[in-house]
C-alpha cells in the first residue's frame, strides 16, 4: 500500500459541487415522485445471495461475474446489491404489502456495488434512483413509470436522450419464439462469442447484447421476438405506446433490446444519451410480473426502472447548484468574545438563518475578508458590544446582541 492513503479503486468521494448536485438531484425526485403517489423506501446494503441469484438469474452477468459475495456464517453468505428491484420487492413480501391498496408505488435512492471495470460514469459502488410499482398490470402504469423518468432527466438537464422501447411478451408467449432462437444460435455457433455458446440453453435472448462482432453479424439475421407477440401482448404494448404518444413522449421501437437482467416481462425500456459515448445507457427497467413469484410469493405484477446519478449528472448539460450564501457570519473581536459569538450563531440558525461562525484564529481583519469571500450579507463582529455590518452596503453600526437577528430579519430603516 502506497503511503498516501486512496479510496478502492471504482470508488470515488463526493466532494463540494458534486455533493451539491446530487442533493439537487435528490430533491427533485423526491418532489416528482412523491406528488405522483411513489413513497421512499430503503432496504439494506446487503442482502441474502439468494436473493440475487433467484430473482435477477443465475444466468446474468450480474450473478455469474459481478456480485461482492461475503461469508455470513452457518454456510450462509450475503451479497451487497447490485441492484434495487429485487430487494424492493423481497420488502414487498416481508412486510405484507399485499394487503395496502395496490398497486404500490415506491422509490429509493443509494448505493450499489457491481465487481466491473471501472470506467468513466460506471464504477464498483455506484448510486442509484429508482422507481417500482408493484400489484398492477395496467399498461397505463407502465406508462407511467416511464414518463416519471423522462421528466426526471429533463429536470436535472440531461440531454442528447433517446428512449427505446421493446416488449418481450410473457414467458409462456415466448416459449416458441426462445426454441427458434436457439436453433438459429446452434445454426451459427461457431460464429458466436465462447459466453455466448455457453450461455445459449440458459439464456439466448443475451445473444442481443454481444459486443463480439461475430455474434453481432449472427444476429443481424435472428428471428425478433416483437414480430412473435400473440394478440394479449401486442394490445398491451400498444397501449403502452398509446399513452407515451399521449404524454408527448418520443421514442423509438428497438426489436434487439433485451435488458440484462433475466426477470423482464412485456414492456422493457432504456434511456441512452449521446453525451456518454459507447457506455451511454442512463436509465432504464421494464415490467416483472413473475419476479415476486420467483421470490416465493403469489403472482403479482410489477414494473419500474433505475438511473444511475453518476451517469445522469455526466448526461447533465449545466447543472450547477450553487452554495447557500450565508445571512450572517459571526466575527470575534478578541478571544474573550467567542463564547457570546458561539451562542449567537446558534440563535441566528435556530431563527432560521445560514449563519457561520469564526473559528480559524483570523484577525478582525481577516474575518471581514473572509465572510467578503463566501458571500456573507451581514457580519457580527462580537467584542464588548456587537457591531453588525451590512456586507453590500458597507454600513455598520453597534448593536446590542439580542437586536442582531432583528435588525437582519427586518433590514436597517
Amino acid at each position: 500500500m502506497s503511503a498516501r492513503a486512496q479510496a478502492p479503486r471504482g470508488t470515488y468521494d463526493v466532494l463540494g459541487e458534486e455533493a451539491a448536485r446530487r442533493q439537487f438531484l435528490e430533491a427533485t425526485a423526491l418532489d416528482l415522485f412523491e406528488a405522483a403517489g411513489y413513497r421512499r423506501i430503503e432496504t439494506p446494503a446487503f442482502e441474502a445471495t439468494e436473493l440475487f441469484a433467484r430473482g435477477v438469474g443465475e444466468a446474468t452477468d450480474i450473478v455469474r461475474k459481478e456480485m461482492f459475495t461475503l461469508d455470513y456464517g452457518a454456510d450462509s453468505t450475503v451479497t451487497l446489491r447490485p441492484e434495487g428491484t429485487a430487494p424492493v420487492c423481497r420488502a414487498y413480501l416481508e412486510h405484507g404489502m399485499s394487503r395496502l391498496p395496490q398497486p404500490v408505488r415506491q422509490w429509493y435512492l443509494g448505493p450499489f456495488f457491481r465487481r466491473e471495470r471501472p470506467q468513466a460514469g460506471r464504477y464498483r459502488q455506484f448510486w442509484q434512483v429508482g422507481a417500482e410499482a408493484i400489484g398492477s398490470d395496467d399498461p397505463a402504469l407502465d406508462a407511467e413509470v416511464i414518463v416519471l423518468l423522462a421528466d426526471l432527466l429533463d429536470a436535472v438537464n440531461v440531454r442528447g436522450l433517446r428512449l427505446r422501447l421493446g416488449s418481450l411478451g410473457t414467458p409462456a408467449s415466448r416459449a416458441a419464439y426462445r426454441d427458434e432462437l436457439v436453433a438459429h444460435l446452434r445454426a451459427h455457433e461457431d460464429e458466436l462469442s465462447e459466453d455466448v455458446r455457453e450461455r445459449i440453453d440458459l439464456n439466448p435472448l443475451r445473444a442481443f447484447d454481444a459486443d463480439h462482432a461475430g455474434t453481432r453479424r449472427v444476429m443481424e439475421s435472428a428471428p425478433r421476438l416483437v414480430d412473435r407477440l400473440p394478440p394479449e401482448d401486442l394490445e398491451h404494448f400498444h397501449e403502452v405506446r398509446d399513452r407515451l404518444d399521449d404524454a408527448g413522449i418520443s421514442y423509438e421501437i428497438d426489436t434487439a433490446l433485451v435488458r440484462g437482467l433475466d426477470y423482464y416481462t412485456r414492456t422493457i425500456f432504456e434511456f441512452t444519451s449521446d453525451r456518454l459515448g459507447a457506455q451511454s445507457g442512463v436509465g432504464g427497467g421494464g415490467r416483472y410480473d413473475g419476479l415476486i413469484e420467483l421470490l416465493g410469493g403469489p403472482a403479482t405484477p410489477g414494473v419500474g426502472w433505475a438511473a444511475g446519478l453518476e451517469r445522469m449528472l455526466l448526461a447533465s448539460d449545466g447543472l450547477s447548484v450553487a452554495a447557500r450564501v450565508p445571512d450572517l457570519y459571526v466575527a470575534a473581536a478578541k478571544p474573550e468574545a467567542r463564547r457570546t459569538a458561539f451562542s449567537l450563531a446558534r440563535e441566528a440558525r435556530r431563527a432560521g438563518l445560514a449563519a457561520q461562525l469564526e473559528a480559524a484564529g483570523r484577525s478582525v481583519k481577516g474575518q471581514l475578508k473572509h465572510a467578503d469571500r463566501i458571500g456573507a450579507r451581514y457580519v457580527a463582529i462580537v467584542g464588548d458590544a456587537v457591531t453588525l455590518r451590512d456586507m453590500e452596503s458597507g454600513e455598520q453600526r453597534d448593536v446590542a446582541p439580542e437586536r442582531v437577528l432583528h435588525d437582519i430579519l427586518k433590514p436597517f430603516a
